[in-house]
């Protein structure tokens, strides 16, 4: 397994740890906090997941060069999963025990999710899955480690059928409508499934499933039955290179670009700039943010950092959309950790459990975020008990052929439809592991 060190400090002198659980004495000793990076650099998702990594270690970075928080500094470690569940378990494995222990765990991946939302409870880690991961997770009753921050691929699913209702002229209008879902054939892919399915159900549209085999390279069969059916909206529900051969194949085949939809993995600068014009026209939603360049934190990056020769990374990537999506995640662990210091002491190093009470009672005010650099890019997210989300805010994006613009208002997931999908789930999921829902004493701040 490739590991990289990226540790952020030399000082660093704290001897790693094997076992499971770290002790809160072992993570008193600890000089800095310490937040292990699964990464994919290299394989058949490399060009998404570089950009990821990139502005996950720049913001780290970011926070030291800013003070740390509350004047604890911080350091992490990468380790190369290559979007591999298995492997993602080994680096899970790795790195939990290291550095006076993990504060938190962001598998960006849904598979990697999956397995390690067994492994969390266990060894008292949280993991943030912002924008992807098991969408019945934002149910805090009964996924008390996870936290799908900002949003899950029910509410992008959701949006987007929102969306094209709008197009055609109110959700009726979709009646009789033809929609094709082409999905990576993976936990990832299959998310969107189940509101699609709700959604098919209560305004009258025909949905078909297209699966896609990993990576995703081979899409002749599945455009030859898109051109034999000629739906009418198209949802690419793709990762890495499956997103460009799904664009080439569908500018080969002659279906309108305009007329497809990606979900926010499949709305990057990596998916469309080998296409070109030829991508012309192509949407994907947003979990908020987009491309942010003129971003006052893209800035201050690119100031701090990359000016002195710090940052990871070519600098021209900075404030691009999977950049800033690590960045973004990035924030989301440090700001976790600001708010439990709040509880357990500022200025002080927390356990992984500390700080999942810090994720659990986040409240990233607007002026929080404005104030971090985040103005116009996010909107308030505010987390509780109950809800794990903490928002459901998202967007349309277009590309024009050489950058992706904005193309819709604000929209947010319907939550008459996806609160009682999620409790549905989540209650399944608890009878299948033999699991209580949280008492409310076990939700007392």
């Amino acid at each position: 397994m490739k590991v990289r060190n990226l540790v952020l400090s030399a000082s660093l002198a704290c001897v790693a740890l094997s076992g499971a659980l770290v002790s809160t004495a072992a993570m008193a000793q600890a000089k800095e906090q310490f937040f292990p990076s699964l990464v994919y650099r290299t394989g058949a998702y490399a060009p998404n997941g570089v950009p990821f990594a990139n502005g996950y270690a720049d913001y780290l970075k970011l926070t030291n060069a800013r003070g740390g928080i509350n004047g604890v500094k911080v350091s992490f470690e990468e380790c190369e999963t290559g979007y591999a569940t298995d492997r993602g378990v080994e680096c899970y494995e790795r790195l939990k025990g290291k550095n006076g222990g993990a504060t938190v765990f962001q598998p960006l991946s849904t598979g990697i999710t999956f397995a390690l939302t067994e492994k969390a409870p266990i060894d008292k880690i949280p993991l943030i899955t912002a924008g992807y991961g098991r969408s019945e997770s934002a149910d805090g009753g009964v996924f008390k480690w996870n936290f799908p921050l900002a949003g899950t691929y029910w509410v992008a699913a959701d949006v987007i059928i929102q969306h094209l209702g709008k197009k055609e002229g109110g959700l009726d209008k979709l009646k009789g409508k033809k929609i094709a879902l082409v999905y990576h054939d993976s936990p990832f892919g299959k998310e969107p499934i189940p509101l699609l399915q709700e959604r098919a159900a209560m305004h009258g549209f025909q949905l078909s499933l297209l699966p896609v085999t990993h990576p995703g390279v081979e899409q002749k069969a599945t455009w030859l039955q898109i051109r034999r059916d000629r739906p009418d909206y198209v949802i690419n529900w793709g990762w890495g290179v499956m997103n460009s051969t799904l664009l080439k194949e569908a500018q080969a085949t002659g279906y309108p670009r305009e007329k497809i939809y990606g979900v926010w993995w499949a709305g990057a600068e990596p998916d469309v700039k080998d296409v070109g014009m030829g991508a012309k026209g192509y949407n994907a939603i947003t979990m908020q943010h987009g491309t942010e360049k003129g971003s006052a934190v893209a800035k201050e990056i690119l100031a701090k950092l990359h000016e002195k020769g710090q940052g990871t990374g070519p600098k021209d990537e900075v404030g691009e959309v999977l950049y800033m999506r690590g960045l973004i995640s990035a924030m989301f662990a440090v700001e976790g950790v600001r708010q439990a210091q709040e509880k357990y002491g500022k200025g002080k190093i927390v356990t992984g459990e500390q700080a999942r009470w810090g994720f659990e009672n986040l409240n990233l005010t607007q002026a929080k975020l404005d104030a971090l650099g985040f103005k116009g890019v996010l909107r308030p997210i505010s987390t509780s008990c109950q809800d794990h989300m903490g928002a459901a805010w998202a967007r349309i994006h277009t590309w024009n052929g050489s950058k992706w613009e904005f193309s819709s208002d604000w929209y947010q997931g319907d939550e008459q439809i996806i609160k009682p999908m999620v409790k549905a789930a989540a209650d399944k999921y608890a009878t299948e592991k033999k699991l209580t829902r949280r008492a409310p004493s076990d939700c007392q701040s």
